[in-house]
């Protein structure tokens, strides 16, 4: 554990993520701040601004290439607009487990990701979670033919368009704050979320099926804008680094553990809740394999077959 040795004036640290206060997210935004608080005796006050209060995440993003806001933690995905080999994480069926999700992201070829962001300038310390994300439906989803025809509401990103193409629905890109209106209305029939998100927005009470399919990732970057955080001094860009990723686990922890009660909400509500069939996931992943050498080039040959090669070793195959 690091702690800072000289007392400075106070810098202030603007922390952005897009959850409510109530999410794993925050919970451990808040612990990071106080051990931030603790390690630097007060130097660097993380002010925490949840639920997209500073700015939507492209927006944080792009305020955090310029400085003005400091760090946070954007998706992955949404990271893709700026540099297209964060989508990495989001293709659909690349993570067996979460137990395999994480050492991956963990590991050297994790640390070769987020060195991308250096190119944007943003620096790239770790990976927090909403975890696996989940289908909901007005409709069973037991094969890849149960989307066939349907509208999906999906986020603005290229990858998880394409993954419902390949199943043959049409993707509509919606904020997310306005999903549980489009669904409720009927202007889609399904989408995918984490439970963290289905349960909050309440997407099981206008969907009338939930389908634990674990079919993609929902990956957080914790970033620092690289122009704030290069004008710190050793000591405490040391600090920060640390500190952020001994605190990944407990953010990771946080998301299991809240998962199960997401579960039980969900079996006490009037949606249906089923998982996909282990018959069905060899077709889904067929389904959806294009998309991987479809966005190969834009992610980068090299670092798509180095990722391949390190999830076969963490899955023991």
């Amino acid at each position: 554990m690091l702690v800072c040795g000289n007392v400075a004036a106070q810098t202030i640290l603007k922390f952005h993520h897009d959850l409510p206060e109530n999410s794993a997210q925050h919970v451990a935004a808040e612990k990071f701040r106080d051990l931030v608080a603790e390690r630097t005796h007060g130097k660097i006050e993380v002010r925490i601004f949840p639920n997209n209060s500073l700015a939507d995440d492209v927006q944080a993003a792009q305020q955090m290439q310029f400085g003005a806001i400091e760090g946070g933690i954007i998706p992955t995905a949404k990271l893709s607009n700026f540099q297209p080999a964060m989508q990495l994480p989001d293709l659909p069926f690349i993570f067996p487990s979460p137990q395999v999700a994480h050492a991956f992201l963990d590991s050297e070829v994790g640390d070769e990701l987020l060195a991308t962001l250096d190119e944007i300038g943003l620096k790239g310390v770790t990976f927090w979670e909403s975890g696996f994300k989940q289908f909901t439906c007005n409709n069973a989803v037991e094969t890849p033919a149960d989307f066939d025809g349907r509208k999906v509401r999906v986020m603005e990103s290229p990858i998880i368009i394409a993954q419902f193409r390949s199943m043959g629905s049409t993707p509509v890109p919606i904020a997310f704050s306005e999903t549980y209106t489009a669904l409720q209305q009927g202007v889609v029939d399904c989408q995918e979320n984490p439970l963290v998100s289905i349960v909050n927005m309440k997407f099981h009470e206008v969907q009338s099926h939930v389908v634990i399919s674990n079919h993609a990732y929902l990956g957080y970057a914790l970033v620092f804008s690289k122009k704030w955080f290069e004008g710190l001094d050793e000591e405490t860009q040391n600090i920060l680094v640390e500190t952020a990723r001994e605190v990944t686990d407990f953010q990771r922890e946080e998301t299991a553990r809240r998962e199960a009660g997401y579960i039980e909400t969900i079996k006490n509500s009037s949606a249906e809740l089923s998982e996909l069939p282990n018959e069905s996931r060899g077709a889904f992943e067929k389904e959806t394999r294009p998309v991987h050498e479809a966005f190969r080039d834009q992610i980068g040959t090299d670092l798509l077959d180095k990722a391949y090669q390190k999830i076969r070793e963490l899955r023991g195959s």
